[in-house]
């Protein structure tokens, strides 16, 4: 198993990969088929996007790992696959905004087959129906890419708060290095001094021994001479 400092974002970028060219294929066989199928196949799309979202936002946090050495290349890399993503995004957009024309195209016609009212100012004539669904979609694709703007913005804010908490991980590391450190230097200089203590003890041993010792042959001449 790799288990370079890379693997995992060559890994995800592999997965992201297959997802957008999974994604292209589907787009491209969804404008040849019926409309029911379409709704299908971009629903299929939707979910696949999701799953190359989520490739994107893994990417993100394996390249906060990656040396600085070369970093810069895994950068523009990601760069690269976040623009594959929006664009393959903004290609479903558009997708579900020609299926809205054409379902709105379609319901322009009454139950029995005939054309509504041309009148161009009547109020249930096709142009405002078709202004009015057109005003719709134009809405809801603006609300689209105000969400994807705020799910990029939060990933952002994601990655940034990631690579924080790394930063704060490794001083915490260096900071608990130096405490194991100073507790080593601690215990030679306590293994030093108890050595110091001990020497000192036998010194003062033997000097008590030898000031006996002296002491007793003092007293032994003294009494020579006193006995003599």
């Amino acid at each position: 198993m790799d288990t370079s400092p890379t693997a995992l974002f060559d890994s995800y970028e592999q997965d992201f990969l297959q997802f957008i060219e999974t994604i292209h294929q589907k787009l491209d066989v969804s404008e040849g088929t019926d409309k029911e199928q379409r709704k299908a196949s971009l629903r299929r799309v939707e979910m696949e996007l999701d799953e190359a979202d989520e490739m994107v936002s893994q990417m993100e946090i394996e390249i906060q790992g990656i040396p600085q050495s070369v970093r810069a290349q895994y950068q523009s890399r990601l760069r690269s696959a976040k623009a594959e993503l929006s664009k393959h995004k903004k290609l479903l957009v558009d997708s579900r905004a020609q299926l809205a024309r054409m379902d709105l195209l379609s319901s322009s016609t009454n139950p029995g087959g005939y054309p509504s009212s041309d009148d161009p100012y009547g109020p249930s004539s096709d142009r405002t129906r078709l202004l009015a669904g057109t005003s719709l979609l134009e809405e809801g694709t603006k609300r689209l890419q105000q969400s994807q703007q705020i799910a990029i913005e939060t990933e952002n804010q994601g990655a940034d708060i990631l690579m924080n908490l790394r930063t704060q991980r490794e001083q915490i590391e260096n900071s608990r290095n130096t405490l194991q450190r100073a507790d080593l230097a601690i215990d030679r200089a306590s293994g030093t001094l108890k050595k110091m203590v001990r020497r000192m003890y036998q010194q003062r041993a033997v000097t008590y021994s030898i000031i006996g010792v002296l002491v007793l042959l003092i007293v032994i001449i003294i009494w020579e001479k006193l006995s003599g």
